[in-house]
């Protein structure tokens, strides 16, 4: 069981991260950067996973600058009250919730080299952190929605970067998963024959088989440089 901390950006904008900590010394630390729901159960269990790996995981909360507290489920009005909080956070001036990736990122590092993992919002945001934070050594993004976008592609990753995609992901077609793979064929990309969120398993998206397969695969990429 984890705990939860407040960080401070450098904006001095304050905000609670949720911090769970390995039995032992930590072999790294790792950002866990939530989905449009918060850091709810789920985000916290990922994080609580890491930690059991040995990684100092550190969650950051990231709608606070546009709405305290969120804490979401998977329910259809969820889906709404999220998609909005992500609207309003993406509108947000220049570096919108990034100078928090930043904090979170500077937390993280008590426990040695950092990396940093996003699941759908989060995917993106990771992506975004692997293109402009400092402070990190590897990212991982699983189905970052708008990551295939033009913009998004047009960014350029400082840090080696794992992406996890599915083939039935409504939001993000194939078409895009292979131009942006065009674009980027320095990043390592693996796509599951699953549907958008099947790493969630509060989620009926949810794919045992290949959610396995890129915790696995997540897990050997941060092995492999934050170790």
């Amino acid at each position: 069981m984890g705990t939860y901390v407040h960080l401070k950006a450098a904006d001095g904008f304050v905000f609670p991260a949720y911090v769970a900590e390995p039995d032992g010394p930590p072999r790294g630390g790792i950002v866990v950067v939530p989905e449009i729901f918060g850091v709810n159960s789920h985000i916290r269990a990922v994080a609580d996973g890491f930690a059991a790996e040995g990684y100092l995981a550190v969650a950051p909360a990231t709608f606070e600058r546009v709405q305290r507290g969120v804490e979401l489920g998977y329910r259809a009005h969820d889906m709404q009250a999220g998609s909005a909080l992500k609207k309003s956070a993406e509108a947000l001036p220049a570096p919108g919730v990034l100078p928090d990736l930043q904090a979170a990122v500077q937390h993280a590092a008590h426990g040695g080299k950092v990396g940093i993992v996003g699941y759908c919002w989060g995917g993106l945001l990771a992506w975004r952190a692997a293109c402009e934070l400092d402070g990190l050594t590897a990212a991982v993004t699983y189905y970052g929605g708008g990551m295939a976008g033009e913009t998004e592609a047009a960014r350029k990753p400082r840090v080696p970067v794992l992406s996890h995609f599915s083939d039935r992901d409504k939001s993000i077609p194939m078409e895009g998963v292979e131009a942006f793979r065009k674009v980027h064929p320095e990043v390592e990309m693996h796509v599951y024959p699953a549907e958008h969120g099947f790493n969630c398993d509060q989620r009926g998206a949810w794919n045992a088989e290949a959610a396995q397969q890129a915790r696995a695969r997540t897990l050997a990429f941060f092995g492999k440089h934050l170790g």
